[in-house]
């Protein structure tokens, strides 16, 4: 959510980003909504006039009861009555008007950065760098269900059975491997001086609203019924959701947090949940990282989180790739994002195994995160990104570590949280 003031005093650079992000059909909502600031911004001087007046009256009412000027006191008391029905009206069209210009504003998208490219959708994103030499082997990549299935590590069929298409059984070799990957990205990210923390896994609509838009919160989100509680679909809305209604005190700036989870997504509108796969699924496990910052520090922050998902995966022998957002692939919040998508030797192209955000001050106002500096209080900047998100990041890793005969190569790096272990061999 944007200020207010800022919307104000620049309407058309709000149209123009608008346009930018290719959201024309939400131009209205600005004349929209600064009509209605326009009004309250009057309804509040008629009320606050009000009050005052109702207290000056108040006054002398006392005043002339003391001088036994019982008729006079009597015409102000009916004055200062009329006042009051006429506050009731003001302070019920107030609130009306505070809810219904919070409605819009958190609707109209946030500021991009200046450097976001300019495109349509995700087939206009930029390559920014690629990191290691993305290998196609000589032999074929079997694929991903394929190769679990080799070591016994995966069951759809049992899966599907107790909870339906999008779900999995992991088990053996398989599972441990997975949970390895996220044991070494936890310990990974606390090495960089992260804190690590085990959030909820459900937060409440008003933590939902506040850290992500209306249209992503209706494709994603289950919801419990009967309560005002729904499961995360990602790490970070639980994350940066526990600063909501907060003040920091800026030394103790930056916040920097890692993350575990299990992730819950409807994936509604998708192309269908795949029956064989586990690239697209309800359920799945991530290690996160967050930040919240001091704004001049935002962007800083943000190259730092990406080149350290790229540096984990290189450090798993994976090659990788790192991709610009264009500005109509950005969702409402985001101010600058890019993707870090994972070499397929099977497919032959990259795909997304992870994406960073810089979401600037807009999660902030909508969550209330304020921080109290020496000269006063402001929103703070917030930022997530993901460290390692299995069972996708399975497939990359499976792929790439794969050798002819079947056998998959344990990375020095995740030896340790393998028992040891530096190659694994299938059971079919």
């Amino acid at each position: 959510m944007i200020d207010i003031k800022f919307l104000r005093e620049n309407p058309v650079l709000v149209k123009e980003n608008m346009r930018k992000k290719f959201r024309d059909s939400k131009l209205s909502l600005v004349d929209e909504v600064i009509a209605l600031d326009v009004e309250a911004r009057e309804n509040q001087v008629k009320a606050d006039t009000l009050r005052a007046n109702r207290n000056k009256f108040s006054k002398e009412i006392g005043a002339l009861m003391g001088q036994g000027k019982k008729e006079e006191a009597s015409i102000k008391k009916e004055e200062v009555q009329a006042m009051a029905e006429e506050l009731k009206v003001l302070e019920v069209r107030e609130g009306e008007l505070t809810e219904k210009v919070k409605e819009i504003m958190m609707a109209i998208p946030n500021i991009i950065d200046a450097s976001v490219p300019i495109g349509k959708n995700d087939e206009d994103n930029v390559e920014i760098e690629k990191f290691g030499e993305p290998i196609v082997p000589s032999f074929e990549i079997p694929y991903h269900f394929d190769i679990m299935d080799s070591f016994e590590g995966i069951d759809l069929d049992a899966a599907r059975k107790v909870a339906g298409n999008g779900f999995y059984y992991l088990m053996g070799d398989i599972a441990r491997l997975h949970s390895a990957v996220i044991t070494y990205s936890r310990d990974f990210m606390i090495d960089k001086g992260f804190t690590y923390c085990i959030p909820p896994y459900m937060i409440r609509s008003d933590v939902v609203t506040g850290v992500m838009s209306f249209a992503e919160m209706e494709s994603m989100m289950y919801k419990i019924e009967g309560e005002d509680l729904y499961l995360i679909g990602t790490s970070e809305h639980s994350m940066i959701g526990k600063y909501i209604d907060t003040i920091i005190d800026e030394k103790k700036l930056p916040q920097t947090m890692t993350s575990y989870s299990p992730c819950f997504r409807k994936e509604k509108g998708a192309h269908g949940i795949e029956e064989r796969g586990v690239y697209r699924i309800h359920q799945f496990e991530k290690q996160e990282m967050i930040v919240v910052c001091k704004p001049e520090d935002s962007m800083m922050w943000y190259d730092k989180m990406w080149r350290y998902s790229v540096e984990l995966f290189r450090n798993l022998d994976i090659p990788v790739r790192t991709l610009e957002c264009c500005s109509g692939d950005l969702a409402d919040l985001k101010a600058k994002s890019c993707d870090v998508e994972a070499w397929s030797p099977r497919q032959q192209k990259y795909f997304e195994v992870g994406s960073c955000s810089n979401l600037t001050d807009a999660q902030a106002r909508r969550l209330k995160v304020r921080v109290n500096g020496e000269n006063g209080k402001y929103f703070a900047h917030t930022l997530n990104n993901t460290v390692a998100a299995p069972p996708r990041m399975l497939i990359a890793f499976l792929e790439n570590n794969l050798n002819e005969d079947g056998t998959v190569n344990i990375p020095l790096a995740l030896q340790p949280y393998m028992g040891g272990k530096k190659i694994l061999s299938p059971n079919k």
